[in-house]
């Protein structure tokens, strides 16, 4: 019972930290004079993916590479099926110009750079593996997507308006105390996770791949899923999507190449079968995006995508 709960209270903490690391960092941020948009699309993107990198980071560093890999891509696939499905299902979402013709197809071709970086037994090289020259590649990937992304804002492509940010200033001494907290609490709410996930699957039979794929992917999914909830309520869906394809591509390039620099990441031949499940899925909301009428993902459409999450995790606890 008590794994249980200190699971839980890792996630808890976890998302706690992140939460007030964006605070704290983005009211420095804006001290400085720098933009809303800036700060949107660098410390509130980071932010919600800073619990999938805090996890990787102990996971890898750790002795649990299993684990690091099952998240980004389990995180992915949630992201994308339930995410997506559930923000649809609430509002049809309509997709923006950029993000059907640019984002997209880069979250694509991130999952396809996994695969041709991680199949070295899949080409005749032996053992699949991430290693850290493969994640300082993943990293390049990573920079030119950023410079892509601020070279769009200073064309006027992406506004203001299209990406999240944090409104309030806080004096400069509170501001450094919630990211020293924020950093704190990513760390210990990490440690916990990744402790406790690991002991549940020992218990359970399962492979530290598939709880990372499941439990712990989820769990560090919660800011990404409350923001494009949130976004989608408040009539914002084109918003919801934007926010979960940037943290899809933020996962692979930036998250595990971070990870794989620190630790080389073995990758067997089940992580190959989830990771190009991912590659498909990212396909098919392209697809679903062109199919009718307008680029947009209606009901119907959302209710599909989360009925093959919920179909994808039956079958990987069946052959787990």
């Amino acid at each position: 019972m008590i794994p249980y709960l200190l699971l839980i209270l890792g996630f808890v903490v976890l998302i706690f930290g992140a939460d007030y690391l964006v605070k704290g960092a983005s009211s420095i941020a804006k001290k400085m004079k720098i933009s809303d948009l800036i700060i949107g699309l660098t410390v509130v993107s980071f932010g919600t993916s800073a619990p999938e990198l805090a996890v990787n980071i102990i996971a890898s560093s750790g002795g649990s590479p299993g684990m690091a890999v099952g998240n980004v891509v389990g995180s992915n696939l949630f992201n994308l099926l339930v995410i997506v499905g559930l923000t649809a299902f609430l509002r049809p979402i309509s997709l923006q110009r950029s993000l059907v013709k640019i984002e997209i197809p880069y979250a694509i071709l991130a999952a396809f750079v996994l695969i041709a970086v991680a199949g070295d037994e899949f080409f005749g090289e032996g053992q699949g593996v991430i290693s850290r020259s493969d994640g300082l590649i993943l990293l390049l990937f990573f920079s030119i997507f950023l410079y892509y992304i601020f070279l769009s804002a200073k064309k006027g492509q992406i506004e203001a308006e299209d990406t999240p940010k944090e409104d309030k200033v806080y004096p400069i001494w509170l501001s450094i105390i919630f990211v020293a907290g924020g950093l704190a609490g990513l760390i210990f709410g990490g440690d916990l996770i990744v402790k406790n996930a690991t002991e549940l699957a020992r218990g359970w039979g399962m492979s530290e791949t598939v709880i990372g794929l499941t439990i712990v992917a989820a769990g560090t999914s919660l800011p990404e899923l409350a923001t494009s909830m949130m976004a989608a309520y408040r009539g914002n869906s084109d918003i919801a999507i934007g926010n979960v394809v940037g943290s899809n591509i933020f996962n692979i390039f930036l998250i595990l190449g971070i990870s794989a620099s620190i630790s080389p990441l073995p990758f067997v031949k089940e992580n190959m079968v989830d990771v190009v499940f991912s590659a498909m899925a990212t396909i098919l909301v392209l697809v679903l995006a062109f199919r009718g009428k307008g680029t947009r993902i209606d009901k119907k459409e959302g209710a599909l995508l989360f009925t093959l999450y919920i179909g994808y995790v039956v079958w990987l606890l069946t052959a787990a």
